[in-house]
């Protein structure tokens, strides 16, 4: 570990943290923050709400779940493609639990009051990979929906 911290130290940009695997934990927080920066806009309120969700689907600290975020932010931007990381995530949970992972998307797109249709996008890509029914996707739309209030569709 002291070898990892001088080599930081000595060149901070040419330090690279290793790859997360992509296990269904990880694809889920890549495809929230896919789900976040879908509006070319990573906000503050997103990167909040991804910490939240990772620490409560996790049962985690603040500190374990920046750094959970952190590791789903480098897996993002290395797994270009969305139905990738969505044919991950199929294969390796159940129906309840990619029901779970669609709330938490939808959440991560209300955090910060607006609904874009580029973030419609990408859940709705997301949606038709897992194989969960436009009426069933609605349904888990609106019902998180329901639980923030002043969300604006734009």
């Amino acid at each position: 570990m002291f070898e990892k911290l001088i080599e930081f130290f000595s060149n901070p940009n040419t330090y690279e943290t290793p790859m997360p695997k992509a296990d269904a934990d990880h694809v889920i927080g890549a495809l929230m923050v896919r789900a976040a920066k879908a509006d070319r806009a990573y906000l503050f309120e997103e990167v909040e709400t991804i910490d939240r969700v990772l620490s409560e689907r996790h049962n985690i600290g603040p500190i374990d779940a920046a750094k959970m975020r952190a590791a789903c932010e480098r897996l993002e931007e290395a797994m270009p493609d969305t139905v990738e990381l969505a044919a991950i995530l199929r294969e390796a949970v159940g129906t309840d639990e990619l029901e779970d992972a669609l709330r938490a998307l939808w959440r991560i797109v209300f955090a910060d009051g607006i609904e874009r249709d580029e973030e419609d996008e990408v859940l709705h890509k997301v949606e038709a990979m897992l194989g969960v029914t436009p009426e069933r996707a609605k349904e888990l739309h609106d019902e998180v929906i329901s639980t923030k209030l002043g969300v604006v569709k734009v």
